[in-house]
C-alpha cells in the first residue's frame, strides 16, 4: 500500500464526554449549573446530539433534517446545524450555545487514541503517504499540532473546504491525489460504514474500527501496520 487515509473523529481523536464539555463552556462564561443541574442539562445535550463528534441525535428535529443532511459541506452549515441542536436544550446563559460551539472546536477538548501516534510515527518511517479525510465544519489542524501528531500527516482533506462531504468518492479522490497514490493502493481507515466505505468506491481498501471512548480502546489502529508491509 502506497499510502492510509485516516477519518478524524472516532478514528484518531475522541471527542471530550459531554458533561466534561459543558462545564468547560460554563467555566468559560462564568455560569453556574449545580451538580444534579449539569447532568441533566447534560444528558439532555447528549440526546440532542449537540456535541459534534459525540452522539447522533437521538431525534432530529423536522426543521433541522435538512441542515443536517449537509452540515460538513461548510462551516456556516456545520455550526449552524451544531448550535440549532443545543438551542433544543435550555441553558442558564444564551451564549453558552456558541461557547459550547467554540469549544468542542478548542484542541483541550479532544484526546488521540493510544496507539494514533505509533501508528502515525511508524507509517512514516516506511515511507507510507498519510492522509486525513474529515467530514467537519472546521480547521482540526491545530488539534494535530497541539497533540504532536502534525508531522506525521501530509495531507488533510476536510470536507467544509471542498463543500463535498463523504461518502463522496469525491473527497477520496482528493486526498489521493493529494498524496500521489493509485487510489488502488490505499487504505481507508475509518469508524464510519455509512461515510468511510465511500472509499471503496476508488478501489481503495477500508478498515473500520469502533468509535468508543479512549480508555476502551487501546489498540484497534495497530492492525493497520500490517495492511501496509
Amino acid at each position: 500500500m502506497a499510502a492510509v487515509l485516516f477519518d478524524f473523529s472516532g478514528t484518531l481523536f475522541r471527542v471530550e464526554s459531554t458533561e466534561s464539555w459543558l462545564r468547560a463552556a460554563l467555566d468559560e462564561r462564568g455560569a453556574t449549573l449545580s451538580g444534579p443541574e449539569l447532568a441533566e442539562a447534560a444528558r439532555a445535550l447528549e440526546a440532542a446530539g449537540a456535541l459534534p463528534g459525540g452522539a447522533v441525535p437521538v431525534e432530529l428535529p423536522a426543521d433541522l433534517a435538512g441542515l443536517w443532511a449537509v452540515r460538513d459541506e461548510s462551516a456556516e452549515l456545520h455550526r449552524a446545524a451544531y448550535t440549532g441542536l443545543s438551542r433544543r436544550v435550555a441553558l442558564p446563559d444564551p451564549g453558552l450555545h456558541d461557547a459550547l460551539y467554540e469549544r468542542h472546536m478548542s484542541p483541550a477538548a479532544w484526546s488521540p487514541y493510544p496507539d494514533a501516534g505509533t501508528v502515525l510515527r511508524t507509517l512514516r518511517e516506511r515511507g507510507v503517504g498519510v492522509g486525513v479525510v474529515s467530514n467537519i465544519g472546521w480547521d482540526l489542524r491545530p488539534v494535530f499540532r497541539e497533540h504532536g501528531l502534525d508531522p506525521y500527516v501530509d495531507a488533510y482533506v476536510l470536507s467544509y473546504e471542498h463543500g463535498v462531504q463523504k461518502p463522496d468518492p469525491r473527497l477520496f479522490s482528493v486526498a489521493c491525489e493529494a498524496l500521489g497514490a493509485d487510489p488502488r493502493q490505499v487504505v481507508m481507515v475509518g469508524d464510519s460504514r455509512a461515510a468511510d466505505g465511500g472509499a471503496a468506491a476508488l478501489g481503495c481498501r477500508v478498515h473500520f474500527v469502533d468509535h468508543l471512548p479512549v480508555a476502551h480502546r487501546p489498540d484497534a489502529l495497530l492492525p493497520v501496520l500490517d495492511l501496509v508491509r
